[in-house]
């Protein structure tokens, strides 16, 4: 089997698909594995280091990809790119196929099948290779890493002889993958955290962390999840009860965090423009879901903007901006998918 692995072209990913590591798990299983000339650089791996691990190096893209059999990506590549591989060859990779039909629509003319790793069952057997997963983990922790080196203070408390500083008060905002590892983050930064969602079972999870569970905790939310565990739709009566009370716990806060990031949909709009007046000069708000226009009204996606003193940080691609971590957690697309495609059937979408 013929592997090829090129630097991504999208702006700003300095992410890599496979690791030098997987490349020899990979050749141990038999493959030949191609990769650009320079692939892994954003995520400090060097071609010395795939060169030992038993890959080819080359020195394009196009010399890469001739009569490669699969092709591992994190991004979606440009179809055209892929006139060089073998008929029928499998790419995987983050496709991002939500309303981007005319791209998905090129690479099966391409006579390529692709395997989109978002439509992966979230299933036990499946983790391995649950990249959505691995990847929303790395963006609450950086998430809580970008929010610290924007606040002008301290996070933890401390009691010196010069006095007491009290310990900032975050808000985390949805206790799904992203939101409990800002939790987790945040906690270990010493900051007071608090945490809301509209899933019963998160109060639990959330407490387990050492946070505040904040919400409407009426008849209605006690029946708000489904069998499957994912958030229903709450009525229009709930949801401005849970809105008032979030409206007054976030004037409270130092630092905001919104995770609601709904893949193939508008991010849902969670914090108003007069809920971040509300809140303090110098206070900070981390928008997680700024890739699919943000939870926060005033967020601009890919800047930091400031609105009455208070700091919006709307960041895209959150994760790679810790490449290598977020490298080596997608080697599961790397040595998991080909060795168990039966597995993987929901997640073709092309040819």
């Amino acid at each position: 089997m013929n592997i090829a692995i090129v630097r991504e072209r999208f702006d700003g990913e300095n992410r890599v698909a496979a690791t030098p590591e997987t490349v020899g798990k990979l050749v141990g299983l038999g493959a030949q594995v191609s990769v650009e000339k320079g692939a892994g650089l954003g995520s400090r791996m060097l071609d010395a280091e795939y060169e030992a691990a038993g890959a080819k190096i080359a020195a394009t893209a196009g010399a890469a990809l001739k009569g490669a059999e699969v092709v591992l990506c994190v991004r979606r590549p440009d179809a055209a790119s892929l006139s060089g591989v073998a008929k029928g060859a499998l790419v995987i990779g983050a496709l991002d196929p939500y309303g981007n039909d005319k791209d998905i629509a090129a690479l099966a003319k391409a006579n390529v099948t692709a395997m989109s790793m978002e439509f992966m069952p979230r299933i036990t057997r499946a983790q391995v290779m649950d990249i959505l997963s691995s990847q929303a983990n790395l963006a609450g922790y950086q998430g809580v890493i970008d929010a610290a080196a924007e606040f002008d203070r301290a996070m933890p408390m401390m009691m010196t002889a010069a006095g007491t500083v009290r310990p900032a008060k975050t808000f985390v905002m949805g206790a799904g993958v992203a939101g409990l590892q800002a939790i987790a983050t945040a906690k270990r930064l010493g900051a007071v955290v608090s945490a809301t969602d509209v899933r019963p079972a998160a109060k639990e999870q959330v407490e387990s962390l050492g946070g505040k569970f904040v919400a409407v905790e009426d008849e209605e939310f006690k029946q708000a999840e489904t069998a499957g565990g994912y958030a229903k739709q709450m009525s229009a009566a709930y949801q401005a009860k849970q809105a008032e009370l979030t409206a007054s716990h976030i004037s409270k806060q130092d630092i905001v965090i919104t995770t609601a990031l709904i893949p193939g949909r508008p991010a849902p709009r969670l914090v108003t423009k007069a809920m971040v007046e509300s809140m303090a000069p110098g206070s900070i708000i981390v928008d997680l879901a700024a890739e699919r226009g943000g939870n926060v009204e005033l967020t601009v996606p890919g800047k930091i903007v400031e609105h009455n003193g208070v700091k919006i940080i709307g960041y895209t691609n959150v994760q790679g901006r810790i490449p290598t971590t977020a490298s080596q957690a997608l080697r599961a697309q790397s040595v998991g998918v080909p060795d168990h495609i039966d597995r993987c059937q929901n997640c073709w979408i092309g040819n």
